[in-house]
């Protein structure tokens, strides 16, 4: 946890036991047993230090902003923790009124079929090289170790559907983030 006094501002993670971390060349390299995620530092105002079985986090000041980069680094390499420990999931539904929508993973690319009777398919990319997208009836499920990876190809097969021109409160297909989750559940 952050502590604010007037001389310092520190935040320590626990590492558990079968996670490693280490700090190389301003990369904050992470690994465990769903694979290894890696964050750059080098724009980040604070001294970070690896120290075993913790990450010590030390901004430049003491003041409320340097509190709040603190917390937000504290959280990010948290969320990477989690990720290589459990793992993340997000699930967006399929809704159609008159098309049937079709949706396919082909490459590292998810394409949206026939979305209001449209010859072309809508193309969004799947974003991190761990990342899985998983079609299985009315359920588009991204799953995989990063948070970050995991929401963005989520938000964008979401937003590869936005209906432009119309009222969105009548024409309501697309498909639609409705749970994340954490852990890899199928």
């Amino acid at each position: 946890m952050a502590t604010l006094t007037r001389e310092e501002i520190v935040a320590e993670i626990e590492i558990p036991e079968h996670i490693t971390a280490t700090l190389e060349n301003n990369m904050i390299i992470i690994k465990g047993k769903l694979g290894t995620l890696k964050k750059d530092i080098r724009k980040l105002p604070a001294t970070i230090k690896v120290d075993g079985t913790r990450i010590i986090i030390k901004p430049y000041g003491t003041r409320k902003k340097d509190l709040a980069i603190t917390n937000t680094a504290r959280t990010i390499f948290g969320n990477m923790i989690k990720g290589v420990e459990n793992g993340f999931t997000y699930r967006l539904k399929i809704v159609f009124a008159h098309f049937p929508i079709a949706v396919k993973t082909i490459g590292r690319d998810v394409h949206v079929q026939n979305f209001f009777g449209e010859r072309s398919a809508r193309v969004s990319h799947i974003v991190g090289d761990e990342t899985k997208v998983i079609v299985s009836g009315e359920d588009v499920v991204v799953q995989g170790p990063s948070l970050e990876d995991v929401s963005q190809t989520a938000a964008n097969i979401e937003s590869s559907t936005k209906i432009k021109g119309k009222d969105q409160r009548v024409f309501l297909d697309g498909l639609y983030i409705y749970a994340r989750e954490n852990g890899l559940n199928n």
